[in-house]
């Protein structure tokens, strides 16, 4: 069956979620402001900013029209950045009816406050018809063919099914979940361990060590999503434990890239400016140690990074939050009842 889908941005994911369902035979317009950047897509079939050595298929609608894409379209990807991601959803909000799914795709927070992008979707009175996607998927690997595994979440199965049924293609499996919170949450706090990860690898640092940094990223991860209501075994999937190896292994992703800058003795700044896309980790890593702060947390990692980054504290500062804190079991969320949390 052939649906209306838009995505909502024009960067390398929303551009690879589109190709795939634009090449499921699906009706797919994507909105991007940027007029010469619809121009490429639609005279050239690339996105050459982003994705340059990746031809799209040859029936996906790039348009900057966002009242015809809104209302021609049965679901929305809103792939849009977390600094402007409020924004458009309030944008789109007249343009909405009850029988649109929304599914957000961005791995962040609110920088205004602490929120999630599908809490900004809720907040719409028409439909809450609500969805998020995400996992270990880096779009250049996508756009090349390789396998690649997403969880889709929602408390609304019909919205979890129609998104697999969208999206499905031999490269490109969906799981679903119905601990949207969870699945969120991993997708957003990872991206301060891939910095911590990336900045480890421009140490040099021993395969011991990057092991033990991405096992002790993924308890603070959990620990601090848990505290909100999230499913502590949600980690331990693809939008978990999954999206944490992709991103703490990668030159692709952008949040590695910073670490490893930093660790090249690069400024923030300097990075910032040379990866030309936004990296969500350095925002979420304010919202995260803020609240963890203001709710008791133990999050010597995220603290160390947030101190070396923003405060100027010296290096040895996070390896000794790691190597010296109070933390003392290694599983937390254990089903032995003779094991207490800490």
């Amino acid at each position: 069956m052939k649906h209306s889908v838009c995505v909502l941005g024009g960067g390398s994911f929303g551009t690879v979620l589109a190709n795939i369902m634009a090449k499921n035979g699906h009706q797919v317009s994507q909105w991007m402001r940027n007029e010469q950047q619809v121009e490429e897509i639609n005279l050239t079939g690339l996105n050459s900013r982003y994705l340059p050595d990746s031809p799209l298929h040859r029936e996906l609608l790039a348009t900057s029209n966002l009242e015809q894409a809104i209302r021609e379209s049965d679901t929305v990807f809103v792939s849009i950045p977390s600094k402007s991601f409020e924004q458009v959803v309030q944008n789109i909000e007249p343009l909405l009816t009850a029988d649109k799914i929304l599914i957000s795709t961005t791995k962040g927070f609110n920088p205004q406050h602490f929120e999630l992008m599908s809490d900004i979707l809720k907040r719409n009175s028409v439909t809450q018809k609500i969805g998020v996607l995400s996992g270990p998927n880096l779009a250049k690997e996508i756009a090349a063919g390789h396998m690649t595994g997403s969880v889709v979440a929602s408390h609304d199965e019909a919205v979890r099914k129609y998104a697999i049924e969208l999206l499905k293609s031999p490269t490109f499996r969906v799981y679903e979940s119905a601990d949207t919170k969870g699945v969120e949450l991993a997708g957003a706090l990872k991206n301060i361990y891939a910095i911590v990860c990336g900045l480890a690898k421009a140490l040099n640092v021993g395969e011991n060590t990057m092991s033990m940094i991405m096992t002790r990223s993924l308890a603070e991860m959990s620990r601090f999503a848990v505290h909100f209501g999230a499913n502590p075994m949600t980690f331990l999937g693809l939008a978990g434990m999954g999206d944490l190896i992709a991103t703490c292994t990668s030159p692709l992703s952008r949040n590695y890239r910073v670490g490893y800058g930093i660790g090249s003795g690069k400024s923030l700044e300097e990075i910032i400016d040379s990866i030309g896309e936004v990296a969500e980790g350095v925002n979420t890593l304010r919202m995260v140690v803020a609240e963890a702060n203001n709710h008791q947390l133990y999050m010597p990692l995220a603290d160390g990074l947030s101190k070396l980054l923003f405060e100027g504290a010296k290096l040895e500062s996070l390896i000794g939050s790691m190597m010296t804190g109070e933390q003392k079991w290694d599983v937390e969320f254990a089903t032995n009842d003779e094991v207490k949390n800490v």
